[in-house]
């Protein structure tokens, strides 16, 4: 397993001071969300090989999946990130849903994103990148959020049937929306491009709140996953400690 920070994790900081601070914690990747606040992306390129760690995710352009009026827009918006990510080295790139549209059948909204992931899959396999979809909770943080539950969403990747359209597997999420989450989070490994981690309740660091961490990794790990593992989650500590903790406490436990 590889592990990442995720961009405002040193709140305040730009990608260049993040980088720096995966390095020297010995992480191994950042996801940077909006590539488009990037300043200047050929510039960030020679930066991250200078350090010697780079951007390992980034995001499509946040344009709904469901709306079948706006597929052209995402599909120009994957089109711009495909071309970011070809200057920038990225090969995983997470895709939002959108919210589910009031007064339009769901299975008519499901088909449309199903469609439009298929229109997209050509272009993520000429380019060599994933496209990951992301289940998130509607309970707490993302009302009306259109995927929420791992089940739906690993049957919308199956249906696509590309290799290159998976899934972000987001445990803070999959708990607060279903439970259950070892079984989900191994149980559909082969659809899984990725790992998003963060305690529960309030998505501060692991060790936290009522998630056992070292399980639920040794569980993931114990299967040969070798992805990402990314901390998406706030800080209740200066990141710096927070980040030692989890290294003495969940790491070191989970890989020996």
């Amino acid at each position: 397993m590889k592990f990442s920070l995720c961009i405002g994790a040193y709140s305040g900081k730009d990608e260049v001071y993040h980088l720096e601070k995966i390095k020297e914690h010995g992480f191994h990747g950042l996801e940077y969300y909006a590539w488009w606040n990037l300043k200047d992306l050929k510039a960030t390129a020679r930066e991250q090989e200078r350090i010697g760690v780079g951007i390992s995710a980034t995001c499509t352009k946040f344009i709904s999946l469901v709306d079948e009026s706006l597929r052209d827009d995402y599909l120009q918006g994957v089109r711009d990130t495909i071309e970011a990510c070809r200057i920038l080295g990225v090969t995983s790139v997470i895709s939002q849903t959108g919210n589910v549209q009031d007064g339009v059948p769901r299975d008519r909204q499901r088909e449309t994103m199903i469609e439009t992931l298929k229109r997209a899959a050509p272009l993520l396999e000429q380019a060599g990148i994933t496209l990951e979809v992301e289940p998130l909770n509607g309970l707490v943080d993302h009302p009306g959020h259109f995927l929420q539950r791992s089940d739906e969403s690993v049957e919308v990747v199956d249906r696509v049937g590309s290799p290159n359209v998976k899934l972000v597997f987001d445990v803070y999420h999959q708990q607060i929306t279903e439970g259950n989450v070892i079984r989900n989070a191994i149980g559909y490994l082969d659809r899984i491009n990725h790992y998003h981690i963060a305690d529960n309740p309030g998505r501060k660091q692991p060790g936290t709140g009522e998630l056992n961490y070292v399980n639920i990794l040794k569980a993931i790990k114990d299967t040969g996953f070798g992805g990402f593992v990314g901390l998406e989650c706030g800080y209740t500590i200066d990141t710096d400690e927070a980040i030692r903790q989890f290294k003495r406490d969940v790491l070191a436990p989970v890989l020996g």
